[in-house]
């Protein structure tokens, strides 16, 4: 009996093959903060909600850091909390 693939099945194989595998951060040796919001748009989904590490790439350490640090940007209204 074979599976029917869901609809969110799709959205998350889309997502898995843009991605490069490895933590952008590590490869760099750099630390997100929150002054470098262009680069976290990328992080951000359609809807500005923070796209998880196992669709973004990033490590677990790294995806901590970088939610406090888009949280910062939000707060200083640089990146913002929804989208209309």
């Amino acid at each position: 009996m074979i599976k029917k693939k869901s609809k969110k099945d799709n959205l998350l194989a889309a997502k898995r093959r843009g991605r490069e595998k490895g933590c952008s951060y590590c490869k760099t040796n750099t630390l997100p903060v929150w002054q470098d919001y262009e680069k976290m748009r990328e992080f951000l989904s359609a809807r500005s909600r923070i796209v998880g590490s196992q669709f973004s790439g990033t490590c677990a350490k790294h995806q901590r850091k970088l939610v406090k640090a888009i949280k910062q940007a939000r707060h200083l209204a640089l990146l913002p909390f929804t989208t209309q």
